[in-house]
């Protein structure tokens, strides 16, 4: 009867903690939304909640799946056109991971250098 209690305990302990810890980890919902303005020649970006992704990078639209842990969210492959546009420097294809702070979503290119920023819509 002793062991029925303590694992039953013990159990009753692990699911709340998992509970308190669900409910503070980050949902990764704070990088689903529209971002970068819808204007010609500047780059626009949109996150799903499933981590897919659309946007342009001012001049050659892309599209993907890129994954959310944590406060990062990591570009996985996406295809995009090559064309060169004038007065237009295409940063966001050159994407590898992004964090939010408040409404501003700050891109990285491979190695952590930051690329550039767009602001929540």
């Amino acid at each position: 009867m002793r062991m029925r209690t303590s694992r039953t305990g013990l159990t009753v302990v692990a699911v709340t903690a998992l509970m308190l810890l669900s409910g503070c980890a980050p949902s990764g919902s704070s990088f689903a939304g529209d971002w970068g303005q819808v204007a010609q020649g500047q780059p626009s970006l949109t996150i799903e909640a499933n981590g897919s992704f659309s946007g342009t990078d001012g001049c050659n639209p892309l599209k993907g799946t890129g994954t959310i842990s944590g406060d990062t969210f990591t570009f996985g492959p996406f295809a995009s056109t090559l064309k060169a546009c004038e007065g237009v420097t295409p940063w966001l294809n050159l994407a590898d991971t992004a964090k939010v702070d408040g409404d501003t979503l700050t891109v990285y290119r491979s190695g952590g250098t930051e690329i550039g920023k767009l602001e929540r819509r």
